[in-house]
């Protein structure tokens, strides 16, 4: 039995180390060097006590050549030889690969059309690390799990525990891993380039050999097909999205609140099936199902008149013959599945599709106009005007389940922000209203017009406003066309009827006459010389329009 001793001369157990005293430094030392930027594992430092000659195994004649070499040159520069720079291996051989072409046989058992299967393999050699994959090409809907067979890895040669290096692979010679031998029989331009430059010489490529189970397949056995002439293929080709359109009426008067219905019959002509469809005008208030027959084969005659074709179904034996593109006449009327249809038009692909292949059928649309049960559009009636609110907001409710504001002019209130008074007085039978004073205010903005009565002391009445701003129509007028009044019906001495109140107009603002001036063309002229006349007396008399303001002025409510 042998033992391990340390530096003491004691035997490696335990209780017999000791701690060093003296050590100072407790960092972990780095496995890694840098030179010339790339990381190489560090080597060995020399320990302590050993001499640094002995680790280092200079021979005598290297020393002798290190101690008494002598330059040739011994002042200025010289050319001194290029010392090439040191690239580890694995940095001048990174992405360099060798790829080599084989294949592999598979026994294949209980199969009574084939006994092996041919699998190309591609063989990739990674001259980096020695390491190898192995990679099966993919073949569409071969029902074989291709792909990776074998990943990224070094491969084990024999039971010593060497691997496959790059010159143990050559052309011709089978390569067994784990149980499988691939032969190899190519390979690529840079594989026998890099071969070249190492001195080995590859042998001469083989051809792949071909799979008996695909060639089979590749090249199926002679048969012979009797030919037809409905070729579906080409019809296919030639007709698809190729569709008749004719544009009928539906006859359906017969029925319970019948009526004629306008419908587009489509002739698909790749497979002679026949669809209809109903229009739908907008708000028509109809189900929102507009196929009256679904795209089928229509038949036209039926061998047997007594077949219950209301309870069964009608196939291909039962039917004679199907409707085809010539029993399509525009003018004519038709019956299909028990319904009548007028069919008065067709689009333009249909009318030159009769003309190239039927020109013996005349094509001549219809003027149905008459015949066509259209809605009239009816005139919505407003209900009456109920006194409630204004005209425009109670039309709001007729117009919209939720009513909204209606719109108002704002580059007329933007123009016109305005405002021309009256001074009116109240025309009653009543000898208490004979003192009233009232001052009528008109704003152009929105032609509306608010009333306010001026207070009067010991009167009795209280001052104020006396009517909302709001569109005060001309008595006479329907609620549905109101005629409104204007600056032209403010005469002096004129009666405004205000909602069965009279009254009438005893002066005005100076500015209604400087307005009223400048828009004379809009004005009659009786309006304008009574306030001439109104407003002249009054600057005779030295009472202008400034002095009486405070009798014009809008009284707080």
């Amino acid at each position: 039995m042998s033992w391990n001793w340390n530096s003491h001369g004691q035997p490696f157990l335990p209780g017999y180390t000791f701690r060093d005293v003296t050590k100072s430094s407790f960092h972990r030392p780095q496995t890694l060097s840098y030179k010339n930027g790339y990381a190489l594992p560090r080597r060995p430092t020399v320990g302590i006590g050993q001499d640094p000659l002995l680790s280092e195994q200079l021979i005598q004649q290297e020393i002798n050549e290190l101690s008494f070499e002598t330059p040739d040159i011994t002042y200025g520069s010289y050319d001194q030889s290029l010392v090439e720079d040191f690239i580890p291996a694995h940095v001048a051989l990174d992405k360099k690969v060798l790829r080599f072409y084989a294949y592999f046989e598979e026994n294949v058992l209980y199969s009574p059309e084939e006994d092996y299967r041919m699998r190309p393999v591609v063989i990739y050699y990674y001259l980096e690390d020695d390491s190898m994959c192995i990679i099966e090409p993919r073949v569409e809907n071969s029902g074989i799990p291709q792909g990776k067979r074998l990943k990224r890895q070094r491969l084990p040669k024999n039971e010593r525990g060497d691997h496959y290096q790059w010159k143990d692979l050559n052309l011709g010679m089978d390569l067994e891993v784990y149980g499988v031998k691939y032969h190899i029989t190519q390979c690529d331009t840079f594989t026998k380039e890099f071969m070249d430059s190492e001195g080995i010489v590859l042998n001469e490529p083989e051809p792949m050999p071909v799979d008996p189970y695909s060639k089979c397949h590749k090249n199926p056995p002679p048969t012979y097909t009797t030919p037809s002439d409905w070729d579906t293929r080409q019809r296919f080709l030639t007709m698809d999205r190729k569709v008749l359109r004719f544009y009928a009426l539906w006859d359906d008067a017969d029925s319970m609140f019948g009526e004629t219905r306008p419908v587009t019959i489509q002739y698909f002509l790749v497979d002679d099936t026949v669809e209809i469809r109903e229009v739908h005008k907008l708000n028509s208030g109809r189900d929102p199902f507009p196929i009256v027959m679904r795209r089928q084969k229509l038949p036209k005659k039926i061998k047997s008149e007594m077949f219950p074709s209301c309870v069964l179904e009608v196939s291909k034996k039962e039917v004679d013959e199907y409707y085809s593109p010539k029993d399509f006449q525009v003018g004519q009327t038709m019956k299909m599945l028990s319904r009548r249809f007028l069919v008065y038009d067709c689009d333009g692909f249909t009318k030159e599709y009769y003309q190239k292949n039927h020109p013996d059928m005349e094509i001549k649309p219809l003027d149905v106009s008459k015949q066509t049960d259209t809605l009239q559009e009816t005139k919505k009636e407003l209900p009456p005007y109920n006194g409630f609110g204004s005209l425009e907001d109670s039309l709001q409710n007729c117009l919209h389940l939720i009513p909204e504001p209606p719109k108002k002019n704002v580059i007329k209130m933007l123009e016109n922000d305005q405002v021309l008074r009256y001074c009116a007085r109240l025309d009653s039978q009543d000898p208490k209203d004979e003192s009233r004073r009232f001052i009528l205010c008109y704003y152009l903005s929105n032609d509306m017009i608010n009333i306010y009565e001026k207070p009067s002391r010991n009167s009795g009445i209280i001052g104020g406003k006396f009517l909302e701003k709001t569109q005060i129509p001309k008595p006479g007028s329907s609620p549905d066309n109101p005629e409104f009044y204007s600056p032209a019906d403010f005469a002096i001495g004129a009666t405004v009827e205000v909602f069965s109140h009279r009254f009438v107009l005893t002066d005005a603002d100076l500015y209604v006459l400087k307005y009223l001036e400048s828009i004379s063309s809009q004005i009659p002229s009786q309006t304008l010389e009574s306030l001439r006349q109104k407003l002249g007396v009054r600057a005779t008399n030295n009472q202008p329009a400034e002095q009486n303001g405070d009798d014009m002025a809008e009284p707080s409510p």
